[in-house]
This record gives C-alpha cells, sequence and structure tokens, in this order.
C-alpha cells in the first residue's frame, strides 16, 4: 500500500467511523476471515463495523468469531442497504471488480461514499479511494495482518482476529501448500499462533466435518473425471442432478477440483457444476507450474483470479461447456506440456 495511501486512511480512521465491510459472492474462507478479522480490529478503534455479505455461504466456516454479527444482502436487503447509505466508508475484501458481488453492484455505485480495496487478484478496477492490490501475497488475510501492521495496530490483534486470519490464510493457501505461500506467510501464521490461533482446531473445523452426503458427491465426481492426456488436463463434471441426489448444500463441492492436479503430469485441472437453477455452468479451474488459469478464465469463461487458482462461468449447457474446452485446449497445448 502506497505510503501517501497509509497516512491518509490511518487519519482518516484516527476517529470513530460507520464502516461496512463486504466479501465477494460466495464467499470462501479468505473473505470470511479477512471480513471477521478486519471487522475486530476495527472495533477497538470504537469504530461502528458490520460485515454484509453478497449472500450465503458453507456452515464450515460459520464457527468464525462474530459470525453471527454478519449480514446477508440476500436475505436482509433494507437493512443492508440503509447500513450501506449511512457508511462513512466500506472495505471490499478479497475482490478487485464490483461484478464480484452482482446483485449488489447497482446499488453501491450509485452510493455517494468512498471505498477502500484490499485484495491479491490480478488486474483490478478502478473504483476505490483507498486501494492496496498485491498478486504476489498468498491471501487477502495476509494483507489485512499487514495492513494493521501499516496502521501500527499488531498488539491488538487478539485472538479472535488471529483466529479469523488463520482460517483465511490456511484455506487460500491449500494448507500452505501453494506456490503463493512464502516465509513471510509462515512468519505470519507463527505470530497469528502466538496470538492465540489454534492451528489444530481451526483446521478439524473447517476440514474435518464431512457429511455423508458430501462424501458420495465426492464419489459421484471422481466417477465422471476425464483425464486428456494429450493436454495434461482433466475435467470433472457434476449436473444438478447428482448434486440434488446427495442433498447438495453451499460448500460442498469445495476442494473438488484439487484431485485432479494430484494426478501424476497433469498441469490442468477444471470442474464444471451446474447451479441449482440450471441455467449455467460455474467453473473452478486450478493448475500447476506457470500455467495461468487467470488468463483462460478471463479469455473465455468470464472469470478470472490467480495464475493457479481462477473460477468462471458458462452460460452454455454442460455438453457444449465441454466441447467449448475440448476446442481451445489445442491453442494452449505447448504451455500445457
Amino acid at each position: 500500500m502506497k505510503e501517501k495511501q497509509i497516512k491518509d486512511i490511518k487519519k482518516f480512521l484516527s476517529s470513530p467511523k460507520k464502516i461496512s465491510i463486504i466479501p465477494h459472492k460466495n464467499p470462501d474462507g479468505d473473505a470470511i476471515g479477512s471480513s471477521l478479522g478486519l471487522m475486530h480490529y476495527l472495533k477497538k478503534g470504537q469504530h461502528s463495523v458490520r460485515v454484509i455479505s453478497p449472500n450465503e455461504y458453507p456452515n464450515f466456516l460459520k464457527w468464525m468469531p462474530g459470525n453471527d454479527e454478519v449480514i446477508k444482502f440476500d436475505y436482509q436487503e433494507e437493512l443492508a442497504k440503509k447500513i450501506l447509505r449511512e457508511s462513512d466508508l466500506i472495505f471490499t475484501l478479497d475482490f478487485n471488480s464490483l461484478n464480484r458481488i452482482e446483485e449488489m453492484k447497482p446499488f453501491l455505485e450509485n452510493l455517494d461514499v468512498d471505498f477502500a480495496m484490499i485484495d491479491h487478484h490480478q488486474q483490478p478496477d478502478e473504483y476505490a479511494k483507498y486501494m492496496y492490490s498485491d498478486v504476489s501475497m498468498s491471501a487477502t488475510c495476509e494483507m489485512i495482518y499487514h495492513f494493521i501492521s501499516f496502521l501500527d495496530g499488531t498488539d491488538k490483534i487478539d485472538a479472535d482476529i488471529a483466529t479469523c486470519l488463520y482460517a483465511g490464510i490456511m484455506t487460500d493457501t491449500g494448507s500452505f501448500r501453494f506456490s503463493s505461500t512464502t516465509s513471510t506467510t509462515h512468519r505470519i501464521i507463527a505470530d497469528l499462533i502466538e496470538r492465540g490461533a489454534k492451528n489444530t482446531e481451526i483446521h478439524n473445523a473447517i476440514y474435518d466435518s464431512n457429511s455423508i452426503d458430501k462424501l458420495h458427491l465426492l464419489g459421484v465426481a471422481l466417477n465422471n473425471l476425464v483425464f486428456l492426456k494429450e493436454y495434461n488436463t482433466v475435467y470433472i463434471t457434476l449436473t444438478k442432478t447428482e448434486l440434488d441426489k446427495y442433498n447438495f448444500k453451499k460448500g460442498d463441492t469445495e476442494g473438488f477440483v484439487n484431485y485432479g492436479l494430484s494426478i501424476e503430469g497433469v498441469k490442468l485441472s477444471i470442474i464444471f457444476i451446474e447451479n441449482n437453477d440450471g441455467d449455467y455452468i460455474k467453473i473452478s479451474l486450478r493448475s500447476k507450474g506457470s500455467f495461468s488459469v487467470n488468463e483462460m478464465a478471463r479469455t473465455h469463461f468470464n472469470g478470472g483470479g490467480h495464475i493457479n487458482a481462477a473460477g468462471g462461468r458458462s452460460d452454455a449447457n454442460m455438453s457444449d461447456t465441454i466441447k467449448k474446452l475440448e476446442a481451445i485446449l489445442p491453442s494452449y497445448k505447448n504451455d500445457l506440456q
């Protein structure tokens, strides 16, 4: 974050303000962890702070301290709009384009309020007065730790803040195995543990709460896995019928796409999931090495993200979406060798 912006936002936050925090739609561990971690920190400065999520998120994230205070825009729209209208500043966390909050976008664009963006995805839009964008960071939660440090506030990090930030860094680094995990990341994690984050309990809360239905659904996903050896690529499909059969709940398919990358030689793994209404396909892409799924998602699937992790969507049906993938793969063949 630029020195002048640090100075300006530090001055702005020197007296109590009304602040809203918004994660992206379908928030994951990093989005919720960063939002709640920042909320707890700002409250220590006597600010009035509310987290407004665009929609619901998985149950395995709802144990985090402060979860009960989160407002869901799709369920509590009028309350959310009232809070946003009265805000002195709105933080947008773990996304860098208002397109990522979909239904909330038109309302926010018409508000007379300043925004502060903290995010680690590529190619940010220019909508925020205060902008902290760094694609080298492992997670937005890591950036929140640095942001608190910029404000000279690390001494205020307590167990609740540490727990939320630890959870977000852990999930966005794949339990610290992704290449974005640096020595600095580990030093931050060590400090969070010293400040009260119970690493084993956090891991168990997120990863060891599977239902029988979720494991059956994983079995279906792996059975549907297709290996395109010529392109070192794997794709997985899940239809609405298959999701319904195993009582799909939000978050049940989290991490399924990573199984493809566990196959020897595979450099690209994609999962295609029909949404609940069957009118579009949600796409998650993961890669190894220098192959950019961010570029692939932006160019072909109305999405984006990081070099090795991105998301997108297709408005075609499942069959046509797979045909599209098979049609574009030859142009990436050399990059996937």
